[in-house]
């Protein structure tokens, strides 16, 4: 499933889910590279 996330104040990150975390977070997957971030 795509999810986009947001890292900083005005990055966006498209990726497929990886992973949840309990404080709201998650953790996408683009190619090789592991991004996390809020939900945008």
């Amino acid at each position: 499933m795509l999810k986009t996330i947001v890292i900083g104040s005005c990055v966006s990150v498209q990726g497929l889910l990886e992973k949840t975390f309990p404080d709201g977070r998650i953790s996408v997957r683009v190619g090789q590279r592991i991004f996390i971030g809020r939900p945008a």
